[in-house]
This record gives C-alpha cells, structure tokens and sequence, in this order.
C-alpha cells in the first residue's frame, strides 16, 4: 500500500472536520460520552478510584490525623476543615485518571478508528471531560454524604453549598486538560501516572487541604498561599462553613481555571490532531 493511500484517510478527515458545524460536533460529542459512559458500565471497575477513595481518605485523615490536629474529641471540627479542602483533592485524583484514559486509547488503538471518522478531533477529548467530569461528581457526592455521616454542617446556606461544588468542578475539569496533555506526551500509562504523582503529591500537601497553614515554616506557607489548591479549598470551606473570606480565594480559583484552559486546551487539541 502506497503512502498516498495510507495518508488519503486521514486528509479527508482534516478536511471534513473543517466543515462540521456546532449541531454535528455537539451530536458527535453525545455518541462519544455514550460510548465512555457504556465502556464504565461494561468495566465497573473502572469506578473504584472515584467510589472507594472519598471513603478511605475521609476516614483515614480524620481519625488518624484528626485528633493530633483537632485535639482529642473534636474530630468533628476537624471535618469542617477537611471535607471542603478534599472536594479540591477528588478534583486532581480524578483528572489525572484521564491522562491514563487517552494514553491507553491511543495504545489499544482506538484512536486508529477515529483517524478515519469525519468528527472534529476535539469533540474526542471534550467527551472524555464530560465523562470524567460525572465521575468527579459520584466522588464528590460520596465524599460530602461521608462528610455528613461523620458531623458535617452545612452552615453558609445551600446556596453556598452548592457554589462550592460547582468551583470545584470547573477547576477540576480545567486541571483535566493538563492531563490530557501529558497523556498525550507520554509513551505509556504507568509514565503518565509517575509524572502526574511528582505534580499531584505537592500540590496536595503542601496547601492547606489537610491543615491549617499557620504553623508552617515560612517559605512553605509562601507556597501554600499561591497553591490553586490552597485558593480553592479556602473558598470551599468559607462557603460551606460560612465563614472567612469568599470573594479573594473564588476569584483566585477562577482565575487558575480560565488560565490553565486558555494555555493547555489549545495544546491538547493540538497535539492530538498530530497524533492522529
């Protein structure tokens, strides 16, 4: 087979992606979330990091931690604190599973199918957001009614409650981008997750996620102060908790997605058309 032939698909679909309109792409991204949707549900296994990591992080840092941070018997309030600064931590533990996801299409061959396909090639990674986004939310769901079950309040009004899943959830997706991008640079799944891990593991703990910041050497509070994840769990637990300052931390967070989606969008689209 020639090269020319070899090549002539993959021109057509460069070709018909330029003509596919905003109905065709968003029904084209519909069949895609169906088609992830139904892959999850024909490998539910697939689910166990967004089900059983909210149950055994909870439990984990509020009664091992808890008590050393709270005082004996006020593990209580220390769930006020964390369970707002762990809806920023199911964010980044379930965006990096879809760089996996796309690294081990491409390796499956998967991609192969789309190559030939006249879809826009963006429509293939805006659905695998969307998906993962659903999947972020079963975590955050599982994580709050933990939450409620070990004392938690919801004190700033459901109004505010709600806000902060919703910041929550656009900041995540937006992190979702920058693992599509490494998925897509990377040469196999277990790269992707080492790599993803030496970003997540400070990020995670050098904010104030887990505890206060008050008693931190100087220079790691400096960091933990323009930490995304620091801005984002102080604004969820002021909304919650209905108190502390809103405005400054939900700008902050807000400001990250945008930037973060402005800068490795475009790189993610664009390296997945020259992978295909």
């Amino acid at each position: 087979m020639s090269a020319a032939t070899m090549t002539a698909p993959r021109l057509k679909a460069a070709a018909d992606e330029g003509r596919i309109g905003v109905r065709a792409n968003l029904r084209h991204i519909g069949a895609l979330v169906r088609r992830n949707a139904l892959q999850i549900r024909q490998d539910p296994e697939s689910m166990f990091d967004a089900v059983l990591m909210p149950i055994i992080f909870i439990l984990l840092f509020t009664y091992v931690f808890g008590g050393a941070i709270a005082g004996k018997g006020h593990q209580q309030d220390y769930v006020q604190h964390l369970v707002p600064g762990m809806m920023a931590m199911m964010g980044m533990n379930i965006a990096m599973a879809v760089g996996t996801g796309v690294n081990e299409d491409f390796r499956k061959g998967v991609m192969d199918r789309f190559r030939t396909m006249p879809i826009a090639r963006s429509s293939v990674l805006i659905a695998k957001i969307v998906v993962e986004i659903g999947r972020m939310l079963v975590a955050t769901a599982i994580l709050l009614g933990m939450g409620f079950l070990l004392g938690l309040e919801i004190k700033g009004g459901m109004p505010a409650f709600l806000a902060s899943i919703v910041l929550s959830t656009v900041f995540g997706a937006a992190l979702m981008w920058i693992f599509i991008l490494l998925g897509l640079a990377m040469k196999t799944p277990q790269a992707v997750q080492g790599v993803a891990m030496l970003v997540l593991m400070p990020l995670q703990f050098g904010s104030s996620i887990f505890t206060p910041t008050t008693k931190m050497p100087g220079w790691l509070k400096g960091f933990t102060e323009v930490n995304p994840l620091s801005n984002l769990a102080d604004a969820a637990r002021a909304l919650i908790n209905g108190q502390g300052a809103v405005a400054h931390p939900t700008l902050v967070t807000l400001g990250w997605a945008v930037a973060i989606t402005a800068v490795t969008m475009p790189l993610a689209v664009a390296k997945f058309r020259k992978k295909t």
